[in-house]
């Protein structure tokens, strides 16, 4: 190690702001805005706001010299076309370090650029952009920043987007000397935002608004010049020399097996997209455009404790961190499950999975709602296992009076293995959808009127298990599990239910309906606006492996009656 690295490493023994759910008040200052940028909650919430007049903006008021920097942003949503929201640090002077992520709005519709650069002594160019794979307006997201002397990483959600390499050897300049502070801002960008600046704002939907909460900080403070360190017992400097391990460099690069003609043959890099790097017909473009318009679903965080019972596994499942997690373990000798405690009849459920990563052949992730009886009624999500760099199968089945043989099977547009993703059942009389982070992928509907039975009458509880399939869940029974990579573990969080919770006994179809998120029960009638028909339609078009509708093969006496109206 060169004796300069040497010595800033000395310099940097680590006092770490560990703003956990941080207070705006506390950490920053609204610097300009004229009353549009606005602290709330108590200090939890700050939003920036946006009119023809004037945008707003805000800094921290510590400076920084290395750490992990962490925010949640809920961008402008809607016709964000001309708006910029700028996300970045920064030092000051002619040769000013900077790390740079910036939000291009776009047109209803279409999805967001997001911007990065690095500037080192006042030197920049060095921009890459990108496309997301959610929508950025839908709910919060995680944009973080790890800089250490050795790199900086830029992540989202906890997946790796971009690696900028200590390259002084290389006679590259990297941002190491300077202390920077901490800013955003939303401003009018509109002579070069949006399509060079082919589209304007669009000034009657003002004001636009940006949201920001969860700031997290472990990183070293200078003040005077001095970066004042101590060393945190907990975590003693990690981010201080961490780099890119397999599995994130593997995020990074995320590639679906080509050899799936249905699956896009691109990584986050090379098609979700460094849209620098490639110039994109219009073909292509409507095509990210429909991947990029997947949305987050808000899950109010419930109490795994107070909503649900283990059932059965022998202690391979677990409730964790005070009852914000629930674990299911697989191990040779037996899977594990649970159940909710509460039963519903129609509701919409929300559960954030993340699935056994690596090999998981032979195993499956059940998670689905059901009734009892010979007579029962069932809504599945099941994911079906594959050897490491294999996709997962989404198998979903819906049975009604005992009677199911409805199988639609799908590849999922990202690695379910990496982080969490929100899996949702809407169930009302009319239809059932099932959606994946807020993209319907399957809508049944209810054709009692040609004599498809529908569930209505019975109430269900929610179930999930790990278990052990290898009889016939990977490749029809040909993979079977390797039991040396045991344990597999899948992890749950932020179960949500507005729901209707029956009353009386569980074969009673009388309920009393609450919303646990104030919606008024809006679900209860809800059904797909054309923007979600498109979605559903591009889904069901680039993404499904299997249809029982179309399996003339298995029907030879013709299809079921459902497929005919579909």
């Amino acid at each position: 190690m060169a004796f300069s690295t040497l010595v800033l490493l000395t310099c940097i023994v680590g006092y770490f702001v560990i703003a956990s759910a941080s207070n705006f008040y506390q950490d920053f200052e609204i610097t300009w805005g004229d009353g549009r940028a606005n602290i709330l909650n108590n200090g939890d919430l700050l939003t920036l706001s946006l009119d023809k007049a004037s945008g707003s903006g805000f800094q921290s008021k510590n400076e920084y010299l290395f750490g992990k920097i962490d925010m949640q942003l809920k961008l402008v949503p809607g016709n964000s076309a001309g708006t910029v929201t700028a996300y970045y640090l920064s030092s000051k002077g002619a040769t000013w370090d900077e790390i740079d992520f910036e939000f291009l709005g776009n047109l209803s519709g279409d999805p967001y650029i997001l911007h990065t650069n690095v500037f080192s002594q006042g030197k920049g160019n060095r921009e890459q952009q990108f496309y997301l794979w959610f929508d950025p307006t839908a709910d919060f997201h995680t944009y973080s920043i790890l800089w250490n002397p050795q790199r900086i990483v830029f992540s989202v959600d906890g997946a790796p987007i971009r690696e900028f390499k200590n390259m002084e050897s290389k006679g590259v300049p990297f941002p190491k000397n300077q202390a920077m502070r901490i800013y955003s801002s939303l401003w009018n960008a509109d002579d070069w935002a949006t399509r060079g600046g082919l589209v304007k704002t669009d000034w009657s939907q003002a004001p636009f608004t940006a949201s920001y909460r969860n700031f997290n900080a472990n990183a070293c403070t200078v003040s005077s010049g001095t970066s004042s360190c101590s060393n945190s017992a907990s975590s003693p400097s990690a981010w201080l020399s961490e780099e890119l391990d397999s599995t994130n460099q593997e995020k990074m690069n995320y590639k679906y097996q080509s050899h799936f003609s249905s699956l896009p043959q691109t990584s986050l890099h090379s098609s979700l997209i460094l849209i620098l790097r490639s110039a994109m017909s219009s073909s292509t473009i409507i095509i990210l455009c429909a991947l990029l318009l997947s949305y987050s679903t808000a899950a109010s965080a419930s109490n795994f404790y107070q909503d649900f019972d283990i059932t059965w596994g022998d202690g391979r499942a677990k409730i964790l961190n005070n009852g914000d997690l629930l674990t299911l373990s697989l191990d040779k000798a037996s899977g594990s499950g649970f159940q909710s405690k509460n039963e519903y009849l129609f509701g919409k459920i929300d559960m954030q999975l993340q699935l056994v990563p690596g090999n998981s052949a032979g195993t499956v992730t059940a998670y689905y709602l059901s009734s009892k009886g010979s007579n029962w009624d069932e809504i599945d999500f099941e994911f079906l296992g594959n050897v490491s760099g294999e996709p997962y199968i989404l198998h979903t089945n819906v049975f009604s009076q005992g009677k199911g043989n409805r199988e639609q099977q799908f590849y999922l547009w990202f690695d379910p293995t990496a982080d969490f993703h929100t899996y949702s059942i809407l169930w009302n009389p009319q239809r059932i959808i099932f959606s994946v982070d807020g993209t319907p992928i399957r809508e049944f509907k209810n054709m009692e009127s040609k004599g498809v039975a529908f569930p209505k009458n019975q109430p269900m509880r929610i179930y999930s298990s790990l278990w052990n399939a290898d009889d016939w869940a990977t490749r029809g029974g040909l993979v079977k599990t390797d039991w040396s990579q045991a344990p597999f573990t899948a992890s749950y969080r932020n179960f949500k239910a507005d729901a209707c919770v029956p009353s009386g006994s569980s074969s009673s179809s009388s309920s009393s309906c609450t919303s646990n998120s104030g919606s008024s029960n809006a679900w209860y009638s809800q059904e797909l606006d054309s923007s979600n028909q498109d979605r559903l339609s591009w889904v069901q078009k680039n993404y499904m492996i299997y249809n029982y509708c179309t399996d003339t093969n298995r029907f030879p006496q013709g299809l079921p009656p459902e497929c005919q109206q579909s």
